[in-house]
């Protein structure tokens, strides 16, 4: 169902590429090219010389009907970057047109990718549609998560109308290891049903790609302590852990998935969890 209102605004256009090599013992930003309003504000080392910090910035604030954003990234061998986001994305919702955002990483043999942005809220009378494309060659490594929050819950919003459709895959070296598919109809039966989001807003997936991931990995993140206001599951596919929230406070859904990257970044990247400062502004 869509909400009769006229559009307001012509549709934002945007696109941004990255190319991250690794030089010596450092990671650099090697390339970089922007169209419209998407912008990688600065390289960060906060850990040294070999992990690049980067916070990807939206200037609009919020994605609106006919909006389409596409971000990339291409990490060379060895390379190794954290990529996360200032504050929440908000999708607003729509007179009739679908916004649209896509994600192309693409991470070399030896290289390791984090995508850990913040939450994703979506209003109600949105539509979404959400893609998000991995793909590893060789022991390349992977730690992504997204946090989706249906309706504004702070005032009591419910996803009442619009439409979400959100697709990940992730494949190594052209074969698919990992493939997510999720659609949500504004008012629809999934967002109560018991075999969907038994009324809770807040959906969360939090994704682990690396050939050494075992069984004593997920019993690490097992216990880890459970999540706050919501129920977590965690799960083991051949070279993927997959943890799974389902609550009310996208805030709880963070802080467990911060929990559990506390444990598998040592165990996947060797490194300690370092938590990038603009989470805590």
């Amino acid at each position: 169902m869509l909400l009769a209102e006229p559009v307001l605004a012509a549709a934002w256009r945007a696109e941004l590429a990255l190319g991250l090599e690794r030089r010596g013992e450092r990671t650099v930003l090697a390339t970089r090219r922007h169209d419209g309003p998407l912008v990688f504000q600065k390289a960060l080392y906060p850990e040294g010389d070999a992990v690049c910090h980067g916070i990807i910035v939206h200037p609009p604030a919020g994605i609106a009907g006919g909006d389409e954003l596409h971000l990339s990234a291409n990490l060379g061998p060895r390379a190794e970057s954290l990529l996360t986001t200032p504050g929440a994305t908000k999708w607003y919702r729509s007179a009739g047109a679908h916004a649209s955002s896509r994600i192309d990483w693409t991470v070399a043999d030896g290289a390791a990718l984090e995508w850990l942005p913040q939450e994703t809220i979506v209003f109600s009378g949105a539509l979404a549609r959400m893609t998000t494309i991995v793909g590893l060659s060789g022991a390349a490594r992977y730690l992504g998560w997204e946090i989706l929050c249906l309706g504004r819950t702070g005032s009591g919003e419910r996803f009442d109308l619009g439409e979400i459709l959100a697709a990940t895959e992730i494949t190594r070296d052209g074969k698919p290891i990992f493939i997510d598919r999720l659609r949500v109809d504004g008012g629809g039966r999934l967002l109560d049903s018991p075999a969907g989001l038994a009324g809770a807003p807040i959906s969360a997936t939090f994704v682990v790609a690396c050939e050494a991931l075992d069984a004593k990995h997920v019993a690490a993140c097992r216990d880890v302590a459970p999540a706050a206001h919501g129920a977590g599951a965690i799960t083991r596919l051949p070279g993927v852990l997959v943890a799974r929230y389902v609550g009310t406070r996208s805030d709880a859904a963070r802080e467990w998935f911060t929990r559990l990257w506390g444990v598998l970044r040592p165990a996947v990247l060797q490194r300690e969890a370092i938590e990038p400062r603009i989470w805590r502004t």
